[in-house]
């Protein structure tokens, strides 16, 4: 089903996702005729042109509050979506105006999902995916539960999660995207490494790092982050595939990927953030970069504090304020160059981040 959803991104001759699927999209398209290929177009239209959305993260978030399994069941859902509705209110991930794109976009859902019926995708996706799929899942299942990451989330977002286990569901039309759904599940491409699914496991269950709903005070603090022009300029001037189209969903990817780093570090799996974060989605995640210096410079993993609560402190006393945020990014960065000829770079990074954090009192 995951599947079936992801595969609208390419079948909507969309050239972002093509890049990756283009002989199936060569091998599929044909098949379907004139009126059916304009439903996949209208689709891509609605919810990432006009809506900056992704198809594939919005139909599987909302999908995966449903009983949904086959292309029947889609069909199913689509023509009555009370329940699903339902389902999704009882969830974090709700809003009135993403169910209205969801609402807009039944008769085009519909219309897509008939035409996969009728060219018969399933039968397709049994032959060309499913051998590739079995075959990695052989290699996850056996080291994944190795590693209990559940323990250390809880402790760095101070709250208990809804779940000890957690559901990896590998796809192969999911590409690029890492994708998390209702509860304590996320989908991930097949092809990535083990690190990058382990780093993907901690990364889906931090969403969302912070309940703004109810915490009235971070959610006013982080509106002063619209008054950073460095940010805003990463925010208005980026590709809008990428997701992250506005302030408040750039905010809460970068608050998880600060996150996901510290975390991953604690399991040998840090990899290079400085390159990850230069290249990752042409260099927007630059709250997330500051975000990770300061846990870094503040010692966050030992101090227990709450990262809500962390966060609300940072902001509080001006860590983010008069330019810092771009300043933090230099120093990260910079830190990097310097390190292949001085061993002391790290060192000094922490030293520019604890000048911000004492001339202000924190």
């Amino acid at each position: 089903m995951f599947d079936t959803l992801c595969a609208l991104n390419f079948l909507s001759a969309d050239e972002y996702y093509l890049k990756f699927y283009q002989s199936d999209y060569d091998r599929l398209s044909p098949k379907l005729r004139p009126k059916e290929r304009a439903a996949f177009v209208r689709l891509k239209h609605r919810i990432k042109d006009q809506n900056q959305g992704i198809i594939s993260a919005q139909l599987a978030l909302y999908f995966s509050a449903s009983n949904a399994e086959t292309i029947d069941d889609l069909i199913r859902v689509v023509k009555d979506s009370s329940a699903m509705q339902r389902n999704l209110k009882a969830t974090t991930y709700y809003s009135d105006d993403g169910w209205k794109i969801y609402e807009d976009s039944r008769g085009d859902l519909q219309a897509a999902f008939n035409a996969l019926k009728r060219i018969r995708f399933d039968k397709d996706w049994e032959q060309q995916v499913r051998p590739r799929v079995e075959k990695s899942h052989a290699a996850f299942a056996q080291d994944l539960p190795k590693y209990n990451i559940v323990p250390k989330i809880e402790s760095v977002l101070g709250s208990p999660s809804p779940s000890n286990k957690i559901t990896v569901y590998l796809l192969y039309y999911s590409e690029p995207h890492g994708i998390k759904i209702t509860g304590t599940r996320f989908l991930t491409h097949y092809s990535y490494p083990f690190r990058i699914v382990l780093r993907n496991a901690i990364h889906e269950m931090m969403h969302p790092p912070y309940d703004l709903a109810h915490d009235a005070d971070l959610r006013a603090s982080l509106e002063y982050l619209h008054s950073d022009p460095f940010l805003m300029d990463k925010l208005q001037h980026h590709d809008p595939s990428f997701g992250y189209n506005t302030l408040e969903g750039l905010e809460e990817e970068d608050c998880v990927q600060a996150l996901e780093q510290i975390v991953a570090e604690s399991f040998d799996m840090g990899g290079d953030p400085r390159r990850y974060w230069k290249e990752q989605d042409d260099g927007i995640h630059v709250l997330a970069v500051a975000l990770y210096s300061l846990m870094k410079q503040q010692h966050f993993l030992d101090n227990r504090e709450p990262f809500p609560v962390f966060l609300n402190r940072m902001i509080r006393t001006g860590a983010f304020s008069n330019g810092h945020i771009e300043e933090l990014n230099r120093a990260f960065f910079t830190s990097a160059r310097r390190s292949r000829i001085h061993p002391e770079g790290t060192r000094e990074v922490e030293k520019v981040v604890e000048g911000y954090i004492s001339e202000r009192g924190g």
